[in-house]
C-alpha cells in the first residue's frame, strides 16, 4: 500500500480495511503520533534525517523509510505515553476524589454538543420581552449552564481515567495524539472507544419482542391506580425514572411487584447481553445519531448499576472496579479482539470488529 492509498482510506474512514495490512496499521499508528514534535522526535530515536519538517512530509517518510521499524515506531509510542501518563498518575487519586463529589448528573435542560442551538430555540427566538428573558435567564438558564459545566467537566475527566485504564494494560498501544476513530490498538487492532449504559431503547425493544408492554406503560398505570402524581411536562426518561422511585418507595404489594418485575427483565437481559453482546452492539451501531454516524471499529464499554439502573453513570470514577474489568477483558482479548458484526445504515450494510465490555457493580 503506497502512501496515498493510505492517505485516501484514512480521509474516507476506512479504518478497518486499513488495520487488515501491515503497511495500514503502520500509517494508522504514525497519525496517532502525527504531531510535529513527536514525529520529530521519532526520527531522532531512529537516528535518521528527514529531508523536510513539514508534518506530511514528516508522516510520508516516517512511513516510506526502511529506516524506522515498526517495532520502533511502538517503542516511541509506549515511551512517550509512559511520560504522559506519569504526570496524570500522580494527580489521579485526587481527581478521582472530586469526581466523587458530584451527585447528581443532570444537563439541565441544555443538550451535549447543541448548547447554542437550545439557548437560541429556548431562549433567543422564543421570548420577545426583555424583562421576561431577563427573569428566564436569572432563573433558568444560570441553573442549567451549572448544569450543563457539570456534566462536561465531569464527562472529560472520567473519560481521561477511563482510556488511561485500557491504555496501562501490556495489550494496548495508545494513540499519544488526536486521531479520528482511534484511541487505542488492542493487540494491533484499532478501536474507538464508546463509553454507555444499556439503552433504553435496547430495553424497549426487547420489552416488545417478547409481548411486554413498555415500562413506563405500567408505570404510569400502576402510578395511577395508587394516586401516585407526576410532572405532565416532564420528558419521557425523566418521568420513568420518577415513577421507578416512587413506586420503589412505595408499600403497595402491586407496585413492589411491578419493579421486581422490571428489575428482573433488565438483569435477564444484562445477562443475556453480557453472555453474547452482538445484538446489542448492532443496535448501538445502526441507532447512532446521523451526525455520529461511522462504521470503525468500536468498543463499548457499559456501565450498569444492578442496584439502581439510573445511577449507572457513577461507575464512570469507580476506578478500581474499572481497573479490575477492563483488565480481566483485556487479559482474555486473544489475537483477534473482538467480534466481526454486520449491521445495516439507511440501506447499506457495513462490517466492522467491535466488542462489548461490561462494567457490573459486585
Amino acid at each position: 500500500m503506497k502512501f496515498e492509498e493510505a492517505t485516501i482510506s484514512f480521509k474516507n474512514d476506512n479504518i478497518r480495511q486499513l488495520a487488515e495490512v501491515p503497511e495500514g496499521l503502520r500509517f494508522l499508528k504514525l497519525q496517532s503520533m502525527s504531531r510535529k514534535e513527536y514525529l520529530q522526535q521519532l526520527f531522532v530515536a531512529a537516528e535518521f534525517e528527514p529531508d523536510s519538517n513539514r508534518v506530511t512530509d514528516l508522516l510520508r517518510q516516517a512511513f516510506e523509510s526502511p529506516h524506522i521499524s515498526d517495532e520502533q515506531i511502538d517503542g516511541f509510542i509506549r515511551k512517550a505515553y509512559a511520560e504522559q501518563r506519569a504526570e496524570r498518575l500522580n494527580l489521579e487519586p485526587s481527581l478521582v476524589s472530586e469526581l466523587y463529589k458530584v451527585q447528581v448528573f443532570d444537563w439541565g435542560g441544555l443538550h451535549q454538543n447543541s448548547l447554542e442551538r437550545t439557548i437560541v430555540d429556548q431562549y433567543v427566538k422564543k421570548i420577545n420581552d426583555y424583562e421576561a428573558l431577563s427573569e428566564k435567564v436569572e432563573s433558568e438558564l444560570h441553573q442549567s449552564m451549572r448544569g450543563y459545566v457539570l456534566c462536561s467537566w465531569y464527562n472529560h475527566w472520567t473519560s481521561i481515567i477511563i482510556e488511561d485504564s485500557f491504555r496501562d494494560h501490556r495489550a494496548v498501544l495508545p494513540a499519544i495524539g488526536q486521531v479520528k476513530k482511534v484511541d487505542f490498538f488492542v493487540n494491533q487492532v484499532p478501536f474507538d472507544l464508546k463509553v454507555t449504559h444499556l439503552p433504553e431503547g435496547y430495553i424497549a425493544e426487547a420489552r416488545k419482542q417478547v409481548g411486554l408492554k413498555p415500562e413506563l406503560t405500567l408505570l404510569r398505570q400502576v402510578a395511577r391506580s395508587l394516586k401516585i402524581g407526576s410532572n405532565p411536562g416532564m420528558s419521557k426518561p425523566r418521568l420513568l425514572q420518577n415513577l421507578w422511585t416512587q413506586l420503589q418507595d412505595h408499600p403497595s404489594p402491586t407496585a413492589r411487584a411491578l419493579i421486581a418485575e422490571l428489575t428482573s427483565f433488565r438483569l435477564q437481559l444484562l445477562d443475556d447481553s453480557r453472555n453474547e453482546p452482538t445484538k446489542l452492539i448492532i443496535w448501538l451501531y445502526e441507532n447512532q445519531g446521523v451526525r455520529r454516524f461511522d462504521a470503525s471499529n468500536r468498543l463499548f464499554l457499559v456501565l450498569v448499576d444492578r442496584n439502581n439502573f439510573f445511577d449507572s453513570w457513577k461507575l464512570k470514577r469507580a476506578k478500581p472496579l474499572l481497573d479490575q474489568q477492563i483488565h480481566a477483558y483485556l487479559d482474555n482479548a486473544g489475537l483477534n479482539p473482538g467480534h466481526q458484526v454486520e449491521f445495516n445504515w439507511e440501506g447499506e450494510k457495513h462490517t466492522v470488529q467491535s466488542d462489548a465490555v461490561f462494567i457490573v457493580n459486585p
